[in-house]
């Protein structure tokens, strides 16, 4: 496991953490000391694996607020698949809704996709800035932690139940595990539910303004809303508009 004051034989400063934890997954050690010194000037506590095996362990114990996620990793266990493992995990608890943040050197569309799919919240192309992955994992936070809307605590659509207080969303009374903006992007639909709302409607309001991706973002999550939910979902396309719930 990488650790940042053994690695150059130096202590650094202390640095208050208070924001919770971050799990920083990342073989190159420049890369990750650079996250890890960015991140704990911001208040967080931070946790590095140097690959796939000690990064699920890490999730697995310390249920991190966030996770930041390389793709390239060495081994067997990729980025990739450290995010599947994790959306697959049992029981659907912390490690199967943690928020991760993946970081990835494939600038292809089909790469990007692919981790959206898995579960991944957001991505950062290497190179990138470490100011501005800051700014994405508050982001990030910002959602997953923020308050639920005005409104009833629960939102019915279908058989489907959005409780917006626990964060869950359960078929029939069984809870499905969500990522982060799954779970937003259904509380939004249900919360606007009977009306035909845009992508960039969608967009704006469960992504923000701060988003960086395209309207290809929705139909992936979209598309894994119908996978999770099935059936139970009265999810329809609007062709030429974008989505409609109920």
């Amino acid at each position: 496991m990488l650790t940042h004051p053994s690695r150059f034989g130096v202590t650094l400063r202390p640095v208050q953490s208070d924001q919770g934890t971050i799990v920083v997954v990342e073989d190159d050690p420049n890369i990750a000391d650079l996250v890890d010194l960015y991140l704990r000037r911001e208040g967080f506590r931070v946790l590095l694996a140097g690959d796939g095996e000690q990064g699920m362990e890490l999730v697995t114990r310390e249920r991190p607020r966030l996770v930041i996620l390389d793709v390239g990793l060495p081994g067997a266990v990729d980025g990739l698949e450290v995010c599947r493992r994790l959306r697959g995990a049992a029981g659907g608890g912390p490690a199967a809704t943690v928020p991760v943040v993946m970081l990835t050197a494939r600038d292809g569309e089909v790469d990007r996709v692919l981790g959206l799919e898995l579960g991944a919240d957001d991505y950062v192309t290497k190179p990138f800035s470490p100011r501005e992955l800051v700014a994405r994992v508050k982001a990030v936070l910002r959602r997953a932690d923020g308050p639920p809307p005005a409104g009833p605590d629960v939102l019915k659509a279908g058989r489907v139940a959005v409780d917006t207080g626990r964060r869950e969303a359960s078929v029939d009374g069984v809870v499905v595990a969500l990522a982060t903006r799954e779970f937003d992007l259904l509380r939004y639909l249900a919360a606007h539910a009977g009306l035909a709302l845009s992508r960039r409607q969608l967009l704006d309001g469960v992504w923000g303004p701060e988003w960086y991706g395209d309207d290809r973002t929705v139909d992936v999550h979209v598309r894994q809303l119908r996978k999770k939910l099935g059936d139970a979902l009265p999810l329809a396309t609007v062709w030429g508009v974008g989505y409609r719930l109920g």
